[in-house]
């Protein structure tokens, strides 16, 4: 994969995203390009919709805080800048994870299902920004996450304790920002509980759903942002 480096995991407790009014170069030059590239992909999954999506550039980590200035763009260009392999490395995907973490120590994930754009990939619930996600001119991160974990699994705020900073795991084109969610459940009746809340689903975003406990249990449908951060936390055990 073009533009990615070694992962490396900052944790901090502030996020500074502002959002900017800027003209992705790439998106315009390459525009017909990527047209012609979001439709070969509605033909192979035509659930796929070019909706707004937020970007990110610029990023500081400096001390606790980690700032960075975001710019809205077209999915059919993010999609394509991800597919021929990140070729603007001054831009980043900057999205929010939350670490379904349970009682018994199991972490939980969802596995993409077929009609999505990252049919069979496994990690926490998640999505890229878009606008929904603004709050006064920055990305609401912590707002982003709420909301994919309770599309995804049907998990609503008070039914898990959200941990203070976050874990933010920085591969070049990604930059996931992973807060740990304690549920006070085991993992199987965790899990057990999401399969009936996607059953219940005319086409639910996850088509499985997948327990950690050990390294034994990571895949390699699992993205190193995903699987650098459980090793992480598996080693900081005692």
């Amino acid at each position: 994969m073009s533009g990615t480096r070694p992962p490396a995991i900052h944790r901090v407790s502030t996020l500074d995203l502002v959002v900017e009014a800027w003209a992705w170069p790439f998106a315009e030059a390459r525009r017909a390009a990527i047209d012609a590239h979001f439709a070969e992909k509605q033909r192979e999954r035509p659930q796929l919709w070019n909706g707004r999506v937020l970007l990110g550039r610029k990023p500081v980590f400096s001390g606790d805080r980690f700032s960075a200035g975001y710019f809205e763009t077209d999915f059919a260009s993010f999609l394509a800048w991800r597919d021929w392999g990140f070729p603007d490395a001054s831009v980043f995907n900057g999205f929010g994870m939350g670490a379904l973490l349970c009682a018994d120590g199991a972490f939980v994930l969802g596995e993409m299902g077929q009609h999505t754009a990252n049919a069979g990939r496994i990690y926490f619930p998640s999505g890229t920004p878009d606008l929904d996600d603004i709050r006064d001119g920055a990305v609401d991160i912590s707002g982003s996450v709420t909301r994919e974990v309770e599309e995804e699994t049907g998990l609503a705020p008070g039914e898990y304790q959200s941990e203070p900073h976050w874990h933010c795991v920085y591969t070049g084109p990604a930059l996931a920002m992973i807060r740990i969610l304690r549920v006070d459940m085991a993992g199987e009746v965790l899990r057990e509980r999401i399969e009936r809340n996607l059953a219940s689903q005319h086409q639910p975003e996850l088509s499985a759903i997948h327990l950690v406990r050990s390294a034994r249990d990571l895949s390699s449908a699992m993205p190193r942002f995903v699987t650098a951060f459980i090793e992480a936390q598996l080693a900081s055990k005692p």
